[in-house]
């Protein structure tokens, strides 16, 4: 009896010590995202408010990981052509990617920039981008060679328009002016008698423009509002150019590899919904940036379809010359532009031009 009541003690105390054991402790995980890009800018703002309290959340269910997150904004790292170069040398744990302004190192992220009017759907654009990146290895391999990961595609614009600080209403009224851009819509402007395209980005557009070093700045009405552009450009001309994947979430490859697979799980399945999440609020914001925009003391006229037919057809062939050069690399644009075209088909849109159909990728 003295024995089964000292084993049963035993097992008692035990059993209380088992249960008094601390849980496993929570691991933490420190992240320093970037963008030269000011807080203000939509999808930066979305990044703190949508993309981070998203990733802490889903990391929360567990209670194995959290993060501490170290935002840096608005060139206090990196200007906003400098996030590629700044994540490759581990300035930044993630970042922002602008990727128009890298056409030469990652030249696959063109595709929708070289792909005009074909689409003013930010939702469409974004999820169609991504997934041919996710189903050819070229778009994932260009960050890889700059030591990253990729993570999404983001489209933070419904469509590109052009601002004037003088009267437009139609394409002959752009011919022989300067007309401001970024990346690939530069190419545009050679569908344009006379006229010039000059390079910029979207925090120098409102200098450029009030100092009359352009003329007029293609950009979009939630960024023209953001940045009170109707100061100096009151004239938009409602060309409906269309939306343009222009953001890209990636981590420093060095940094991933010591990341937990949890945590890279949540960080992949996050950007998707960060994604998805930017371009529906870039599409609910559209007219209501529109009207903004009126308010501030802009007038918008609308180019006819006929005249954007026009507009299009006279542009060189962007998408043919895109694809060739990644044919040439090895890669398969073709393939590449005609899944991209044959997607946003399938979502309703149809191309005012048809890029696909040209001698030079057949």
């Amino acid at each position: 009896m003295i024995g089964l009541i000292t084993r049963r003690t035993l097992m008692a105390a035990l059993l209380a010590g088992a249960t008094a054991l601390p849980a496993a402790a929570t691991e933490t995980i420190k992240a320093v995202v970037i963008d030269g890009y000011p807080a203000r800018a939509l999808w930066v703002k979305e990044f703190t408010n949508f993309f981070i309290p998203e990733v802490d959340k889903r990391l929360a269910e567990t209670g194995n990981y959290k993060m501490d997150w170290q935002e840096s904004y608005g060139g206090t790292i990196v200007k906003p052509k400098g996030v590629l170069e700044g994540v490759k040398l581990g300035l930044g744990d993630i970042g922002i990617v602008t990727t128009i302004f890298h056409s030469s190192k990652l030249p696959s992220q063109g595709l929708a920039a070289v792909t005009p009017f074909v689409s003013s759907d930010a939702r469409a654009v974004a999820k169609a981008v991504d997934e041919i990146a996710k189903e050819y290895p070229a778009m994932q391999a260009e960050f890889d060679a700059q030591n990253q990961v990729y993570l999404a595609t983001g489209v933070v614009l419904d469509t590109y328009q052009v601002f004037s600080r003088m009267p437009i209403s139609s394409l002959s009224d752009l011919e022989g002016t300067k007309i401001a851009g970024a990346g690939m819509n530069l190419r545009y402007v050679e569908g344009i008698e006379g006229a010039a395209g000059v390079r910029g980005g979207l925090t120098d557009f409102y200098n450029m423009v009030q100092t009359g070093l352009v003329d007029s700045a293609m950009l979009w009405p939630e960024a023209a509002s953001t940045f009170k552009i109707a100061e100096v450009a009151p004239y938009m001309l409602k060309a409906d150019l269309g939306a343009v994947n222009s953001k890209t979430v990636t981590v420093n490859k060095d940094y991933w590899e010591k990341l937990p697979v949890e945590v890279k799980e949540v960080l992949q399945e996050v950007a998707v919904a960060y994604r998805d999440h930017v371009a529906g609020i870039a599409m609910d914001r559209a007219q209501a940036s529109r009207d903004a925009y009126v308010a501030a003391g802009g007038t918008i006229v609308e180019l006819d379809d006929a005249e954007r037919a026009a507009w299009a057809n006279a542009m060189p062939n962007i998408a043919a010359e895109w694809a060739q050069g990644l044919n040439d690399a090895g890669q398969p644009g073709t393939q590449m532009l005609n899944s991209y075209l044959g997607k946003l088909q399938q979502a309703g849109f149809s191309p005012v031009r048809d890029w696909a159909d040209d001698d030079a990728i057949n």
